[in-house]
């Protein structure tokens, strides 16, 4: 039986193996114990990698990992065993590109820690339910920087960015009236 492909989960962990950014897609790990202990155990066989320059596979309990460090943080797409693994690296390699999009090229721990909204917002236009909705890193970070700009927000509660792109859309409002 075909099926669509999905995935299990997205982590991005630090260089010590905390979590940053996770999102679970599947019920394999029940509880919160069980998912940090999983996040241990790939950050422990992979970590001596060298998956700095391109995406690297493993098979981990019956799961395909596909991973990648840039910095100090590790991107993770973990899927099922039969799941292709071109597939599973294609949406590693979008989740990669929207956050280096979204953090300016800045890919470290502490620019993620501070935009993690952001990153958050880019785990949920990718996957909705194990199911892969968008690979491209540019429509991604596209969607999350739309979804982030809350014009109705009062400026003391929006980033530089928010702000600005405010002003300028009240500045062009003024100026066609």
């Amino acid at each position: 039986m075909e099926s669509c492909p999905s995935i299990k989960n997205i982590l991005l962990l630090d260089s010590e193996g905390k979590r940053v950014a996770v999102k679970y897609y599947s019920d394999e790990w029940p509880t919160n114990s069980a998912k940090e202990s999983f996040e241990k155990a790939v950050f422990s066989k992979t970590q001596k990698s060298n998956a700095r320059t391109e995406a690297e596979i493993a098979m981990f309990e019956n799961n395909i990992v596909v991973y990648k460090f840039v910095q100090d943080l590790h991107f993770f797409v973990t899927g099922g065993e039969y799941e292709n693994e071109l597939i599973l690296a294609t949406a590693l390699q979008g989740f990669f590109d929207a956050v280096g999009l979204l953090l300016r090229g800045h890919v470290e721990k502490k620019e993620a820690l501070e935009n993690l909204d952001l990153i958050l917002l880019c785990l949920d236009e990718i996957v909705d339910g194990g199911i892969i909705l968008e690979t491209d890193g540019n429509v991604i970070a596209g969607k999350v920087a739309t979804q982030s700009i809350d014009s109705s927000a009062p400026l003391s509660e929006q980033t530089i960015s928010q702000a600005l792109a405010t002003a300028r859309e009240h500045l062009t409002r003024s100026l066609l009236t």
